[in-house]
């Protein structure tokens, strides 16, 4: 994953309500759950909850299916394993690093 796309998923997740929609898709798995279950588990409001959904939907980090007059909306897990991933790929490169003195500044 790319520093920019990552930026931009964090973005997304970076709001209350969007980071709350994501983590009931994941608690909800592979099937997902119909916009109608996702707005009655958070109590927002449908113009509200489609806004947040749309912006999931943009960076790719929800898919959505309808299924007659259902709209189905699912977490895409390789996107989510792939930020995941981004975030820890480094974890502890620094750990053995010597220290550098912080340089004072000109002041």
């Amino acid at each position: 994953m790319k520093l920019e796309q990552a930026a931009l998923c964090l973005e997304k997740l970076g709001h209350p309500t969007r980071l709350s929609i994501f983590r009931l898709l994941v608690r909800a798995g592979d099937e997902g759950l119909p916009v109608g279950r996702i707005q009655a588990h958070l109590g927002v409001p449908a113009s509200t909850l489609s806004h947040h959904v749309g912006h999931l939907v943009s960076v790719g980090l929800v898919v959505q299916d309808r299924e007659g007059r259902v709209l189905r909306c699912r977490p895409n897990f390789p996107l989510m394993d792939s930020l995941i991933g981004f975030l820890t790929a480094e974890c502890c490169v620094l750990a053995d690093a010597p220290e550098r003195p912080e340089t004072e500044s000109a002041a």
